[in-house]
């Protein structure tokens, strides 16, 4: 079986305050802890993750996005989904998570 990787790059978006997490990979138990360790690196008033680049995310993938969600609302900062396909999508509407999460089209969106 292929190893799943994924990539990120971090990037400040046009406000200080914001930081863009660009992922290009599949975000699930294989990649999860690369996943986890990069939102938890910083903690700015918003970040942005642009998922266009993930063509599938498991539960385990959602859940991480559920917990770093849930740590920024008790700090007064904010999470936003960009990019996110209808593979993924589907997976958070499934789950109800599309009422919690701001998912935007574009990064530009979310700025």
């Amino acid at each position: 079986m292929q190893q799943e990787t994924l990539t990120i790059t971090a990037s400040q978006g046009k406000s200080p305050d914001t930081r863009i997490l660009t992922f290009d990979g599949p975000i699930t138990l294989a990649t999860l802890f690369a996943f986890q360790a990069e939102l938890r690196r910083e903690n700015p008033p918003l970040t942005i993750l642009d998922l266009g680049g993930v063509p599938y995310m498991d539960s385990s993938g959602m859940g991480a996005i559920i917990n770093y969600y849930v740590s920024a609302q008790k700090g007064g900062r904010k999470l936003i989904l960009a990019g996110v396909n209808e593979r993924v999508y589907a997976l958070l509407e499934l789950t109800n998570t599309t009422k919690l999460l701001k998912v935007v089209p574009t990064v530009a969106d979310a700025e």
